[in-house]
């Protein structure tokens, strides 16, 4: 039995759906292949055309903080993330106030002075990837663990180096034992953009008065997140801060324009019975390896000390977690980014 179409509007519409029919299987099946296939492709080919010159268009700042705001929700300390990600603050265009270094090499040296007392001599390499535009250098000592955390967060200068001696009994003698051994060599532009070297046999180095702290800490201006203001006159006995000219190693009336490779030296006194020794990045650093002799921290040449590596990082290729011997601690091939942070300690025990 089958439908038979009549005269009037029945047989026109009909007729119209008969019609229709096709042109709407074949715009809904298009619809459902761009929905799925299509509109994807667009959209993936467009971020990825347009992506990075919209982010090249904003600031750091601007594009880290939405994207944790998106991914963590809103909380305050997602601020720390963004800097210690950035290496700064990210306020200009292009991360132009940004420290980051694409090659970094750390060494230790431990050498017993006596029983009781070593020397640490630290020795840091750092490649920028964007020029550094600044003509001073900054090296913070302390002897307090809340400011050792504190530092490289509340620090917006964007060359510095942080001492910490745990002992505060040693921290005057550490510091004033440690100020002539330090060593800078740097890699720069002048100011016509030439690029030059120069290094410094000995550092002068203006030690700030604390009435200029908060010129250099942004946590003796104001809160820093958790951390309510500092008191400058609470920390007299538990921080130090030194700067150089960097134009001043430069010598020849050349001036420092902006820093492509530093590396410095330094060596400080510390307690053997302390029982570690750490070097952790001021800034986001690409670390290559890190390497550290022990061999001078026994006084009689012998195996009197066995030794840990314990770094806290992403990840390391070759960390050991059993206790070794001198003549087994090998170089520590990290292969990985440092953020502040992070860093690598090495302990040690006497031998059992």
């Amino acid at each position: 039995m089958s439908w038979q179409s009549g005269p009037g509007w029945p047989t026109a519409l009909h007729d119209v759906l008969e019609a229709v029919f096709p042109l709407v299987i074949v715009v809904g099946a298009g619809i459902g292949g761009y929905e799925l296939f299509v509109h994807p492709w667009l959209v993936s080919e467009m971020a990825r055309i347009s992506g990075p010159r919209i982010v090249e268009a904003l600031l750091p700042q601007q594009v880290m903080e939405t994207f944790l705001h998106s991914i963590y929700g809103d909380n305050e300390a997602n601020r720390d993330v963004v800097t210690g990600v950035l290496g700064g603050e990210g306020l200009r265009p292009l991360g132009g106030d940004l420290t980051i270094s694409t090659h970094t090499g750390v060494t230790f040296e431990l050498s017993a002075v006596d029983h009781e007392i070593y020397h640490l001599t630290t020795a840091v390499t750092y490649s920028f990837k964007k020029n550094v535009h600044v003509d001073r250098f900054i090296i913070f000592a302390t002897c307090n663990a809340l400011l050792r955390d504190s530092i490289s967060a509340g620090c917006q200068l964007p060359l510095f180096e942080l001492w910490f001696v745990p002992d505060s009994s040693l921290f005057e003698s550490s510091v004033d034992d440690m100020l002539p051994s330090v060593r800078l060599r740097i890699e720069y532009l002048d100011g016509e953009g030439r690029h030059r070297v120069a290094s410094s046999s000995r550092l002068e180095l203006r030690e700030v008065k604390y009435q200029q702290w908060a010129d250099y800490l942004t946590f003796f201006r104001t809160n820093m997140g958790p951390l309510p203001r500092q008191n400058t006159l609470d920390h007299l006995a538990d921080l130090r801060i030194f700067e150089c000219d960097l134009s001043d190693i430069a010598g020849d009336d050349h001036t420092v324009a902006a820093i492509e490779r530093l590396s410095m030296r330094a060596t400080a006194l510390q307690r053997i019975d302390d029982g570690y020794c750490y070097w952790q990045a001021p800034y986001p650093c690409y670390v290559e390896r890190i390497s550290m002799s022990t061999k001078e921290l026994d006084l009689d040449g012998g195996d009197a000390f066995e030794f840990r590596v314990v770094p806290f990082t992403f990840r390391s290729n070759t960390a050991s977690a059993r206790w070794l011997k001198p003549e087994e601690l090998s170089d520590l091939d990290v292969r990985s980014w440092l953020l502040p942070g992070h860093g690598v300690a090495l302990l040690w025990r006497p031998a059992k």
